[in-house]
Formats: C-alpha cells, sequence, structure tokens
C-alpha cells in the first residue's frame, strides 16, 4: 500500500502525537513517505534502529512520493491545511471551540477526509454539511509509565496542573481558587508545569500576575521540561491532576496522568469527556460559556480559533478538589484510572487512520 505522511515531528502536543502513529507503524513494518514539519527528536527516548527507519521515511518522500497516494496529515485547521502534497489528504486536528470561521469550514471541506480526536469536534462540523471521522488518541506507552517512587516522605498530597499558560486552559482562575482553600496548608502541595514555549520573554511576569502578589509556600511553578522522561516523574509526583481547560481536543498530560493511576479533578466538557468519567475521575460541571478571545493566541474577528470556552464556578471546582482528596486518602491508586490504557491505545489509533488511507 503506497501513502504518505506529513507530520510535525516536535515535543509539542501534535509532536507527541506524531511519534506515537510514527512507532505503531515502525512496529508494524510500514515504510511510509514522510514529510515532516521539523525534525526535533530531543524530547523522545528513540533507539538507533527507529530513527533510522525515520530518516529512510523522510528520504523516500522526494524519490518516491506521487500526488495520487493518500497522504495522512496531523496538523491544525489553518491556510496551511490546503497545501498538500496530496490529491487525497486525510487530516486529523484537533479544534477546540464550537463556532468555526467560514475560513475553517472551506479547509474542512477541501480535505479528502477530515478527522477529529473528540465527538465535540465532530458534532460541532457535522452541523455544517462535514462529515469528520473520530479518532481517539492513546496512551503514550512508549513514554510514560507508572512509577512505585515515593516523592514526598511527609505525607503531603500532592496536585498537578499541566499545559501551557493561556486563557483557555483557565490556569489563572484555577490556582488562585485553588490558593484561597489550600494555600498554605501543609497538608497539600501545588504543582504547575504551566510553562508556555511561545511566550519565553512574558512567563516570568505571567507567572507573579497570577498569586496577585502574595506569597503561598505551597504553590510552586516548575521550570520547562523538554524531556519525556522529566515530565514522567512530573506526572509521577503527583496525586491528583487537575484539567479545568475551557476547550480542549483531548487533555494529553491529564489523561496520561489518569491512565498512571493518579486521581483527577476534570472540567466536564468537550475533549475530557473522551475518556474521563465519574468513575476515574472527579468530574466538575461547567457554569458558562465566556469568549475565548485572549489577545494572544485567540483573537476576535480573525481567520480563525473564534468562539466560546467553558467556564467553571470556583466552589464546584473547591469542591471537587475535596472529593479528589477523598479518594486520594481511600486508596492512592486510581484503578478505574489505569483501565485507560488499554481502553485507548495508539495500536487502535493507528488503525482508524490506516483504514482512512485504505478507502482513500
Amino acid at each position: 500500500m503506497d501513502f504518505s505522511l506529513q507530520l510535525p515531528i516536535n515535543n509539542l502536543s501534535f509532536g507527541q502525537v506524531s511519534i506515537c502513529i510514527l512507532k505503531e507503524m515502525y512496529k508494524r513494518g510500514l515504510e511510509p513517505s514522510l514529510f515532516p514539519v521539523n525534525e526535533d527528536v530531543s524530547s523522545f527516548s528513540i533507539d538507533e534502529q527507529f530513527l533510522a527507519w525515520l530518516k529512510s521515511c523522510i528520504a523516500k518522500g522526494p524519490r518516491y512520493h506521487k500526488r495520487e497516494f493518500p497522504v495522512f496529515r496531523l496538523w491544525h485547521l489553518n491556510a496551511t491545511s490546503l497545501l498538500s502534497v496530496s490529491n487525497k489528504q486525510i487530516l486529523l486536528s484537533f479544534y477546540e471551540l464550537d463556532s468555526p470561521t467560514p475560513a475553517e469550514i472551506n479547509i474542512a471541506k477541501n480535505n479528502y477526509k477530515l478527522a477529529f480526536s473528540c465527538k465535540h469536534s465532530v458534532d460541532i462540523f457535522s452541523n455544517y454539511g462535514i462529515k469528520p471521522e473520530y479518532i481517539p488518541l492513546g496512551f503514550d506507552s512508549n513514554h510514560f509509565k507508572r512509577l512505585d517512587k515515593q516523592f514526598y516522605d511527609d505525607g503531603r498530597i500532592v496536585f498537578n496542573v499541566c499545559g501551557k499558560l493561556e486563557k483557555r486552559k483557565r490556569h489563572n482562575k484555577l490556582i488562585r481558587a485553588w490558593a484561597k482553600r489550600f494555600g498554605n496548608d501543609k497538608r497539600y502541595h501545588l504543582q504547575c508545569a504551566i510553562h508556555n514555549p511561545f511566550l519565553k520573554k512574558e512567563m516570568p511576569d505571567l507567572l507573579t500576575r497570577i498569586l496577585e502578589g502574595k506569597s503561598f509556600f505551597n504553590i510552586q511553578f516548575l521550570d520547562y521540561m523538554d524531556k519525556n522522561v522529566v515530565y514522567n516523574d512530573f506526572l509521577n509526583s503527583g496525586d491528583v491532576v487537575i484539567g479545568m481547560s475551557g476547550a480542549e481536543g483531548w487533555g494529553l498530560p491529564e489523561f496520561q496522568s489518569v491512565a498512571m493511576g493518579k486521581h483527577a479533578v476534570i472540567l466536564d466538557a468537550t475533549g475530557y469527556k473522551e475518556w474521563a468519567n465519574n468513575t476515574n475521575s472527579v468530574m466538575v460541571t461547567p457554569s458558562e460559556k465566556i469568549s475565548s478571545a485572549d489577545g494572544v493566541f485567540f483573537n476576535e474577528g480573525t481567520e480563525y480559533n473564534q468562539g466560546k470556552i467553558y467556564d467553571f464556578n470556583e466552589d464546584a471546582f473547591i469542591h471537587g478538589c475535596e472529593e479528589a482528596i477523598k479518594r486520594v486518602e481511600s486508596n492512592k491508586i486510581n484503578k478505574a484510572g489505569l483501565k485507560l490504557q488499554e481502553e485507548f491505545t495508539y495500536s487502535k489509533t493507528t488503525d482508524k487512520i490506516l483504514d482512512l488511507i485504505k478507502d482513500a
């Protein structure tokens, strides 16, 4: 079967998913042409044989690819997704908002096949005469695993907050709310891994603003972690992961945490709903919708990223944290969460991708 791949290879979410898909294809002995967006594998633990396979697939593209071959692409729903190396492009994207723009709708319609990682996005685009496919993501067993390791010896319950700092993920609000209830209480600790690589210069000032000049000995802002092995330690060091993002395509770090047996406080909305439920997480009902505009990544009146995100009630969030504490005290291991490793795999993700390629 002749087909090609156009994938970002970097340490961001798109790159993490790409490597998992590529490793699955490597295991199956497939040899597609690969057109990479970046070639940064520094975050990953990659053996020489897989690296040689990657280089071979990249070299194959210009020599072998033909435009009639289908191409599977993982990318944003923007203008560059119309610039394809194939007449049969299958696009998987992570759409998070609720109001596709005319440009986004046109781009969606002009891909041979369109797929999303959550049913929330599938349902939204279905309202515009488009029939997207649903391709759920999987647990990254190549780079993440549960560690039987004690990170703190004083009995504290550790909360983790993940994802790059931006309005959509509601970091400011949830950290301030957590501080009101648990700040300077030695029984609890909040670790924030929220570095935004697109705002390197602004990060120190942005982090200072979150706590509004107040100081809490039990709230910690961590440096950027550019290696998966380090990030795996971070995820394992927490007892509860918090995911209150107002719009998600999946929620990778929160999902990885719960799948490794960590308890969670999760907003019952958008991509989180694909894998989080009342059994494996403490679900918080959204309170309302607010504008996604933040003046940085989401700007009103542009061709992309228009719409609203979900918000939450602070009291409901704190109640969720208190319920999660009870779960930790009952059993530190989230057994229901561990089942996600079998329910969502990149073998299943790749099966769906290959089915779409075969049908092209």
